[in-house]
């Protein structure tokens, strides 16, 4: 049994799929699948809980951890420019099982991500339908919890199907309604800051660190989950007109953007309001009702409402891409590697990623899987990292007009221990559930992968 047959590099393969996307586009991917729950969500609990005022250190932290890890999948985009993200470059420097597991990994993460965002977007839209007096059945507001009386999220199933019938469409047109609400959340972020700015009061940074560096730390686990998303740009490469130059870019650009945006939009929001009182949901529209500017308030929460569904595109454009480079590999059925004829997408994987996640999004509360969707990343930003030095000692240093990390291998080797030390600040039941789902990817790999792999057939 061979685990680690390596699949060779070919950049004159083509998937078939349409070659329009530029460096813009792949910033605002980025951007769209980055900046959401972080900013209008994560924000305000994280800062209450852990870290107060300095939960600007703990974006800075988990931002170094994202750079770091993003300068190593800069280069693998630049030299491995295929379809598939991290899956496809370890596929090339580890092999198959290597490829498979990492694959596994960013399914588990997407679609958690897909799920959790619907949900926390249903979220919103009910307290804001219910500022009108507008309640829907108990049944229907939330996912499976009986004592709770609640049996199924209805509009996060709603939102999972619109978002799915979008990115089943020319990946121009899905995300061109990304782009539009990649402008309204910026929008909305610059109402914010430039209003906020005026009502900050130092003293409400005293302490700064109230529950110490350990907080910070805390903090920056948590918040690592709102740095989640910039790998969708790297799934994109086969649409790019030049991925060699673009999705590095794409990919850099995006995570600065994000981490400048992130630090001011939590220095001014715990400027305005002490953080033993950001325990909230919506603590960015919270703080404009906090000073008196309701109806600021009120059109950041309506912001929020639509930009969350940036998000959702974003994943969910990852997740069919992601399901269609796997199955080309046989290590999943082989009826997702279709191609739409009239939109030249991976339609079919699109609808088994839209299905997936309706059903997670629907039935399960999943706020309490953040943490795994973070353990998974930060599993397979490690193995990216590694894979950069075994890239560098396969085929040497990038050419000339090919992305090239710094300070190799000091930078991988401090990516590895960063992310290291972020995932022992999870809980153990955390370890257990991510074993139990690694498992569960171990024997669908053994049961059906192994066999159906490409790569066996060929030997």
């Amino acid at each position: 049994m061979d685990l680690f047959r390596k699949k060779e590099i070919n950049l004159n393969h083509t998937s078939g799929m349409k070659k329009d996307l530029k460096t813009s586009d792949l910033i605002m991917l980025g951007i769209g699948a980055i900046i959401g729950t972080g900013i209008f969500v994560v924000t305000g609990v994280a800062a209450n809980q852990n870290a107060g005022p300095a939960l600007s250190l703990s974006f800075v932290l988990a931002a170094i951890v994202v750079i770091l890890s993003g300068l190593s999948f800069a280069e693998f985009a630049s030299r491995v420019p295929v379809i598939g993200g991290p899956y496809a470059y370890l596929y090339v420097v580890f092999g198959e099982f290597a490829a498979w597991l990492t694959g596994w990994l960013l399914i588990g993460e997407f679609l958690l991500a897909v799920s959790s965002v619907a949900s926390g977007w249903s979220g919103y839209v009910q307290g804001f339908l219910e500022g009108f007096g507008v309640h829907l059945p108990q049944a229907l507001t939330s996912g499976y919890n009986p004592d709770n009386g609640t049996y199924v999220d209805l509009i996060a199933v709603f939102v999972v199907i619109f978002v799915t019938y979008i990115v089943s469409l020319e990946a121009k047109k899905a995300l061109r309604l990304n782009n539009i609400m990649v402008f309204v959340k910026f929008g909305i972020i610059a109402l914010f800051i430039v209003v906020g700015i005026f009502f900050v009061k130092p003293e409400n940074w005293q302490p700064f660190t109230p529950f110490g560096f350990s907080g910070v730390l805390d903090g920056a686990s948590l918040v690592f989950f709102a740095f989640l998303g910039f790998d969708s740009v790297a799934m994109a490469a086969e649409e790019v007109k030049e991925p060699q130059k673009d999705v590095p870019r794409g990919i850099i650009g995006s995570i600065l953007i994000a981490t400048a945006l992130y630090i001011v939009v939590t220095l001014i929001l715990t400027g305005i309001v002490p953080f033993t009182e950001l325990g909230v949901s919506d603590p960015v529209a919270f703080a404009m009702r906090y000073v008196g500017h309701g109806t600021i308030g009120a059109v950041i929460a309506v912001g929020a409402i639509l930009t969350l569904l940036t998000v959702t595109i974003s994943m969910m454009y990852s997740l069919a891409r992601l399901l269609f480079a796997v199955s080309k590999d046989g290590l999943l059925p082989k009826f997702m590697t279709e191609i739409d004829e009239k939109h030249r997408t991976p339609r079919k994987a699109t609808f088994v990623a839209g299905v997936a996640a309706l059903f997670f999004a629907g039935f399960f509360p999943l706020n309490i899987l953040a943490e795994l969707t973070n353990i998974m990343a930060l599993t397979y930003l490690m193995l990216v990292s590694l894979g950069l030095l075994k890239l560098r000692k396969m085929f040497g240093k990038p050419k000339a007009g090919e992305f090239k990390v710094p300070f190799v291998p000091i930078l991988p080797i401090i990516s590895i221990g960063t992310c290291l030390v972020l995932m022992l600040r999870l809980q153990p039941v955390t370890w257990i559930v991510f074993g139990i789902v690694t498992a569960i990817g171990l024997v669908i790999y053994f049961g059906y992968g192994y066999q159906h792999s490409k790569m066996n057939q060929q030997n």
